[in-house]
């Protein structure tokens, strides 16, 4: 069949079974199934397995389920309540006040949990009946917190990251080092625009608390203590070369289990309940990895792909130009599908022309989950909007509007990354140079 209808039938069906609310996963291996049937006489069947396998078969993802359980332990015990009362006093006196503890909260939970909708959920449910009750704005309030949210994606351990290492064959820990610097960038910038809205619109920012004691402080900066240990545990342990990412995994699932069993923030049906719902999601995430495997083997028989790289190549495009046309694809790609879906079903097709022109794959890899992080907060699947839409009862068109300056401001974070990548590269350089 040629290229350009076999094309057509692919797409139609991908999004045909996906606009039928198929599973990913399912959905991924349907088109698969199609491609085969339409371009070679391959069997299937031996096909799926061999990929499956290989897909599954890889020692790095075993760091995977241990930082999900890890976030789903944190998400029931009290690290969030105390992470709030912890942050309140240092945050009360700047402009924005408490919206500060969304964006510094939700960059120390990402760095614990290394889930989006986990973040955006374990914050949002302690911060939002907070600041609606001193009468903060429920734009900025909730529009914090969608943008905030998706620190999960970038600040390490990130689960995104673990997946684009094992599907490109990556350092996961020099991956982890390179998304530091841009998600301290991107709290930085988010920062700074709500100090900046609160200043010119002092009229819809309440007034700010009273200056509370050193021995308050104190006394509030103990309860973020528990929060840095694991980050230094977990991150630091990688850095400093004694241990792997699923070495550290399990470090931080032991610490998570000691700072829950501490504060008396977890009970026997919450750590069942964590461990099920951690099982839950690696298997999601595995049966996606799966499909988007036999997937990828399958559009190499039709060979899509390869027709693919030789016309861009042919277009003679500059690194700039490549970039903002996968930009470009990788939102329009967001309006549909998960950020993991992208990863997996989109690198075994971009990164070999990536890598052609000359982009450093470790580099990549940032730029490709600030970009899906940007998915996360765009209609109609956006799964930070779905969670605050859950918590908050507005529709996810009105939580999409509350979040588009930050979806904007992702946008500049993906621009500055661009023209600095040493922002991404310069910690996995120090690695290597050890």
């Amino acid at each position: 069949m040629e290229l350009l209808p076999l094309s057509a039938i692919l797409l139609v069906t991908l999004f045909g079974c996906l606009a039928l609310g198929l599973w990913v996963g399912f959905s991924l291996i349907t088109v698969g199934l199609v491609a085969m049937v339409l371009a070679t006489p391959a069997p299937a069947g031996a096909v799926f397995a061999t990929k499956a396998w290989a897909s599954l078969n890889i020692w790095d993802l075993t760091a995977l389920p241990m930082f999900i359980w890890m976030g789903e332990i944190l998400f029931r015990s009290r690290l969030s309540s105390d992470m709030f009362r912890g942050l309140a006093p240092f945050t009360r006196r700047l402009p924005g006040g408490l919206l500060h503890v969304n964006i510094i909260g939700c960059a120390l939970f990402a760095a614990v949990s290394g889930s989006s909708a986990a973040t955006t959920a374990t914050v949002g449910k302690m911060s939002l009946p907070e600041l609606k009750a001193r009468g903060y704005d429920d734009r900025m309030a909730i529009g914090t917190l969608a943008g905030s949210g998706t620190f999960g994606f970038l600040i390490p351990p990130s689960i995104i990251l673990i997946v684009y290492g094992a599907a490109t064959e990556q350092s996961i820990a020099r991956l982890f080092l390179a998304g530091v610097l841009p998600g301290l960038m991107l709290a930085a910038m988010f920062g700074g625009y709500t100090m900046l809205w609160s200043l010119m619109n002092k009229h819809r920012t309440p007034e700010p608390d009273p200056s509370v004691s050193f021995v308050e402080k104190l006394k509030a900066a103990a309860l973020l203590l528990p929060t840095v240990l694991l980050i230094v545990a977990v991150i630091g342990s990688i850095y400093a070369g004694l241990a792997s990412p699923t070495e550290a995994a399990v470090v931080g699932v032991v610490g998570a289990l000691v700072i829950s069993g501490l504060t008396g923030g977890i009970d026997r049906q919450g750590a069942w309940e964590s461990l099920r719902g951690a099982a839950m999601t690696s298997c999601m995430i595995a049966f996606i990895l799966a499909g988007a495997a036999f997937l990828t083997g399958a559009m190499g028989y039709t060979g899509i792909p390869r027709t693919l790289a030789a016309w861009i190549g042919q277009q003679d495009l500059s690194q700039y130009a490549l970039l903002a046309a996968l930009l470009v694809f990788f939102i329009v790609l967001g309006f549909f599908l998960d950020g993991i879906s992208i990863v997996v079903l989109t690198v075994s097709v971009i990164l070999p022309m990536v890598m052609a022109a000359g982009i450093d794959p470790i580099w990549f890899g940032v730029f490709l989950v600030l970009v899906v992080e940007m998915s996360q907060i765009t209609p109609p699947v956006g799964f930070n909007l779905f969670v605050l839409q859950s918590i908050t009862g507005k529709d996810i068109f009105t939580v999409a509007r509350y979040a588009l300056p930050f979806f904007l401001l992702l946008v500049a974070a993906t621009v500055l990354l661009t023209a600095f990548p040493q922002i991404a590269l310069w910690l996995p350089s120090t690695m290597s140079a050890r």
